[in-house]
């Protein structure tokens, strides 16, 4: 299994390579008219935004990857532990991830043993907003949440989290 998703200069540009669920990074902001409803909310502790903010500020300026690992119930999506992925993608690494398969596998198996499961994906944008492309939503799973951490050189910029309605994200509150 592999991800490869990112950034389309052209937002209609549907480049769908993704196999593994979920999306990377996107290098271009969504056009004004992007649905914007919020569903739900992710709640996530204070020290795991920290490890977060950590993980893709040390990864700047290329994109960093993992899943997110909890549990979901009724709207909410309660985040226990965010696990790092490596990047296969070495030729476009500052604007795409292919989350590595073998850590997919590890993270699940590991959630699923401490009674917990994969609830999403978080990646970053380095030097971009914190929306998803239409990479991100064409390599998107219904049900999951898409943290996204917007980086720049100094600090996480912008931090946001969505979900798949349909064929759109829509935006999920983020709750500590």
């Amino acid at each position: 299994m592999s991800t490869t998703t990112g950034s389309e200069r052209d937002f209609g540009a549907n480049d769908a390579r993704a196999v593994v669920p979920g999306p990377a990074a996107a290098a271009v902001e969504a056009p004004s008219d992007f649905p914007v409803k919020s569903v739900g909310t992710l709640q996530l502790s204070e020290a795991l935004r920290g490890d977060l903010e950590a993980m893709v500020c040390r990864g700047y300026p290329n994109e960093t990857c993992g899943l997110l690992v909890g549990h979901q119930r009724e709207g909410i999506v309660e985040v226990i532990d965010l696990i790092q992925a490596r990047n296969l993608n070495r030729t476009r690494a500052r604007d795409r991830y292919e989350l590595d398969p073998r850590d997919f596998v590890a993270a699940d198996s590991a959630a699923r043993g401490r009674g917990m499961e994969i609830v999403g994906i978080w990646h970053s944008h380095p030097d971009h907003p914190a929306r998803p492309s239409a990479t991100d939503r064409a390599g998107a799973w219904a049900g999951w949440s898409y943290l996204i951490a917007s980086v720049t050189e100094r600090r996480v910029a912008e931090l946001r989290s969505w979900r798949l309605n349909g064929t759109d994200f829509c935006e999920e509150a983020i709750a500590s």
